[in-house]
């Protein structure tokens, strides 16, 4: 059994060996758990399955988990069966144990029970017990417990699978090294493959004369050849080619079950000879069947009901009209115009069948977004005495034209005590005939200040926050140029969008207003592509004032530099002995900057990057940018835990503005920067590139990485990159063991609230893993920083300057535990600064490991 002893120290421990001993100590702890307390005598519990293979231990993962019996699950790190040791701690029969302490008839128990609790409470006790009980069981795992039964059916289990490989004479013994002092054992299973078989020759004996022409003209691409070694994969691998070949070139009717492969493995000296047979269509009658032969189907014509309804389906159509052999049916009112809906079908009469055109009308109907699942139906053509023709018959539904969404929340932050916010959209469908989608959405909140929000205000509700946003979504491509390269089965779409929003006393009270055309498009179902054609955003601060009571950090600096003073900045300080805001903030930095007080240069230094970040954060921002995404993820379905996904995007903003200011002369400010109704429009060129690979070992053991990088150049007009372009680091989404924005730049130990810069790498390895059922476990280490590049920052500590910069690259390591609710995952995870390079050389590593220091993040999905 376990004891476990909590011991609470007052005194924290400071040195690494003390909590290495702690770690030791709780190892050990767990280690002394009795393993075997749940199994009967006589029997053992499975703590190694060992596959050898001619001789050699196979360390392959998918081989090892072919026996049936596997031992306990082990926690990775700990090594310990962590769920056999959960389910050892629950009572088998508890009921029954309880029931018979509490008999009737053992009244001396049942008295003693009594007296401390009521019979209810008592009742309420045995059923809390019972069903903690229970919890324990769910969560553990029983023993593996060796059974000669399971034993001989895993070595079957391993010489089928040699056999399917094409080792047809393999055979399989196994061996149970006992330890029954300890009721443990081992199982050893030694497979002699022997020989295999190599395929000699496939002959074909296919009784459709059509098919067997399709079968001819592709079989170069056939995963069978010879010479090859015998693969039951390679078998089903061509019996999935031919049945998606024949479908696909006309073979309505073809199925899988069509298909047979008979092999002669007989006296051929390890030969294999196959035979592929192919049979026709058998159709079943009420005393006989009879077969027909495959024929290939033309489409003669397509048929849509463009508002069909399950009640509706035997009233007669009120509106019809033909366009290209393509016929449109209503029972109401056609409201779709015609060459729009006909784009997004890809089954054209005159065309042979095809599952694939069948599968991309289904995908496109369904993403128009105007219509519920399309229902698709193929029915031979009466016209037709041949019977060869077919007619497509394609139902769809309606969505209802409007949608409304309602949304209301209450919420608490640093920024405010208490906030009401309350929002909604309206979903017009079909708006202009061709399936385009108008959304109007809204969004306000009212809220109540605190005093670090620079909030004077004696309303109960002194912040506000309202915005609104139009897109109008058309799909296909909305373009003045011809753009017949994106066909439309790759799914085109075009969005305009435009955006407002207003805050008050919030930081400083922005206005905000974007504007955009983007268009996107799906060449393969792995590959995806957008391009914005121009996105422009707008920012102004309507309270530059309030900068030092949103940026505390900086304010701090700040003051505690002008305390320094007294003599000199004492008329600048308020009634508390700090620097007042704004006025004695701003007249201070004015006083150091023309030296009329004199600072160190260490001083100087700081008040002159204090300004010049305000400077930045506070200047209003105008961004029109082009910009093109390429991404590509191999993974086919949720379900799929091994897959390479890789994004690239690039983006130049400002070109077309400076183009302007070039033709008419706009404009300059007092370092020659042209502007635009008085701002300054920024000019940079930005690119990022983001790498994800999983591997999955199977059991939910899966192995992510990522790879990050990116960097934003200014040039032309800007020396500097917009706040909201720029990049940071940390984060639940980032490295784990610095909050967000706190990371960097480069080695600067940076006290500012928003740390940010124009460049960035980041690396993430996270091994994931079944840690309790349900309950998922993980172990990461996070790599990388942000640094300023090409621009005008010149701290050299923030600076990167070549390939002796990435020593400044930070290193977080951490654990945590995911729960799949299905439809999401709930993640925590716990970052330790594993290699903090804002410290000193020679202090950087494991100098602030420990949970005093650790960040904890709470984030919704897997972080990549």
């Amino acid at each position: 059994m376990c004891i476990f002893e909590v011991i609470f120290i007052k005194k924290p421990l400071q040195k690494l060996s003390a909590k290495i001993g702690l770690i030791i100590i709780l190892l050990s702890t767990l280690a002394a758990c009795d393993a075997v307390k749940r199994v009967p005598e006589g029997r053992l519990l499975l703590t190694e399955n060992e596959i050898v293979v001619n001789g050699e231990v196979n360390t392959e993962y998918n081989i090892n988990n072919i026996p049936y019996l596997q031992p306990n699950s082990k926690v990775p790190l700990l090594g310990t069966p962590t769920r056999l040791y959960i389910y050892n701690w629950a009572r088998p029969n508890l009921d029954s144990i309880l029931q018979a302490k509490l008999n009737d008839n053992n009244q001396r128990t049942l008295n003693f029970w009594t007296s401390i609790l009521s019979r209810k409470q008592l009742d309420q006790y045995i059923k809390f017990k019972l069903g903690f009980n229970e919890v324990l069981r769910d969560f553990g795992e029983e023993p593996a417990i060796i059974t000669e039964n399971l034993t001989k059916r895993s070595a079957e289990r391993l010489t089928e699978y040699y056999n399917s490989k094409g080792w047809f004479n393999a055979e399989t013994t196994y061996t149970i090294e006992k330890d029954s002092a300890n009721k443990r054992g081992k199982i050893v299973y030694a497979v002699d493959t022997k020989r295999p078989y190599i395929i000699d020759s496939v002959k074909t004996f296919i009784k459709s004369p059509a098919a067997d022409s399709i079968y001819q003209a592709h079989k170069e691409n056939a995963f069978i050849k010879n010479g090859a070694q015998y693969e039951l994969l390679d078998i089903n691998a061509e019996t999935s080619r031919i049945t998606e070949l024949m479908r696909n070139n006309g073979l309505f009717h073809f199925d899988q079950e069509f298909i047979s492969f008979v092999g002669d493995s007989v006296n051929t000296n390890h030969r294999v000879n196959l035979e592929l047979n192919i049979r026709n269509r058998e159709i079943r009658g009420r005393d006989s069947v009879y077969e027909l032969p495959l024929q290939v189907h033309k489409i003669s014509k397509v048929k849509v009901t463009t508002d069909y309804g399950y009640s509706l389906r035997n009233d007669t159509f009120t509106d019809s009209l033909e366009r290209d052999d393509h016929y449109l049916y209503a029972y109401d009112k056609i409201r779709y115009k015609p060459k729009r809906l006909i784009d997004a079908i890809f089954i054209e009469p005159g065309e042979t069948y095809s599952d694939e055109s069948r599968n991309q009308t289904l995908i496109r109907l369904s993403q128009l977004g105007t219509f519920r699942y399309p229902d698709l139906r193929f029915s031979e053509d009466p016209d037709d005495p041949d019977g060869t023709d077919l007619v497509a018959n394609i139902l769809l539904t309606p969505l209802p034209k409007f949608n409304l969404r309602a949304d209301f929340d209450v919420s608490t932050s640093n920024i405010q005590t208490f906030g009401i916010a309350g929002g909604g959209s309206l979903r017009i469908r079909n708006v202009l005939g061709g399936m385009e989608t108008l959304q109007i959405s809204g969004r306000a909140s009212i809220g109540d200040s605190r005093t670090a929000a620079g909030s004077n205000s004696p309303e109960l509700f002194d912040i506000t926050e309202i915005g609104a946003d139009i897109s109008l979504t058309i799909p296909r491509i909305f373009f003045p140029i011809r753009t017949g390269f994106i066909a439309p089965e790759m799914s085109p779409s075009t969005s305009f969008t435009t955006g407002i929003g207003i805050q008050q006393n919030i930081g400083l009270d922005k206005q905000n207003i974007t504007g955009g055309i983007n268009y996107k498009w799906t060449p393969s179902a792995n590959l995806n592509y957008r391009f914005d054609l121009f996105d422009i955003q707008y920012i102004r601060n309507l309270n530059i004032p309030n900068y030092f009571n949103v940026y505390e950090n900086s304010y701090d600096e700040l003051n505690a530099i002008a305390l320094n003073y007294p003599a000199q900045a004492g008329s600048y300080y308020n009634d508390a002995g700090n620097l007042s805001i704004p006025d004695g903030a701003l007249g201070f930095i004015n006083e150091v900057q023309n030296r009329t007080i004199g600072v160190t240069t260490t001083e100087f230094n700081d008040v002159v990057n204090i300004e010049e970040r305000r400077q930045r954060l506070t200047e209003d921002n105008l961004i029109l940018a082009s910009s093109f995404t390429y991404y590509k993820n191999t993974r086919d379905n949720l379900f799929d835990d091994e897959f390479t996904s890789f994004r690239a995007k690039l983006e130049v903003a400002g070109n077309t503005l400076s183009a302007i200011s070039n033709l008419i002369g706009l404009e300059e400010n007092e370092n020659g920067s042209s502007r635009i109704l008085g701002v300054t429009f920024s000019q940079y060129v930005k690119t990022e590139l983001d790498f994800i690979k999983h591997w999955d070992f199977g059991s939910d053991n899966i192995l992510a990485f990522r790879a990050y990088g990116g960097i934003a150049i200014p040039y032309g007009n800007s020396n500097s990159i917009p706040f909201i372009r720029s990049f940071f680091g940390g984060g639940s989404n980032d490295n784990r063991a610095w909050q967000a924005y706190r990371l960097g730049p480069g080695s600067t130990d940076s006290p500012n609230d928003f740390n940010e810069a124009n460049m960035k790498l980041a690396f993430n390895l996270e091994q994931r893993f079944t840690f309790l059922g349900d309950l998922k476990g993980a172990i990461f280490t996070d790599v990388g920083n942000i640094w300023n590049a090409l621009d005008n920052v010149e701290d050299p500590q923030a600076t990167f300057t070549g390939f002796q910069s990435l020593e400044d690259i930070a290193v977080g390591t951490g654990f945590g535990l995911r729960y799949d609710f299905s439809f999401f995952v709930l993640r925590f995870d716990v970052g330790f600064k594993t290699y903090d390079p804002a410290l000193p050389n020679g202090e950087r590593w494991f100098k602030n490991t420990n949970f005093a220091n650790a960040v904890y993040n709470v984030g919704i999905n897997y972080p990549f």
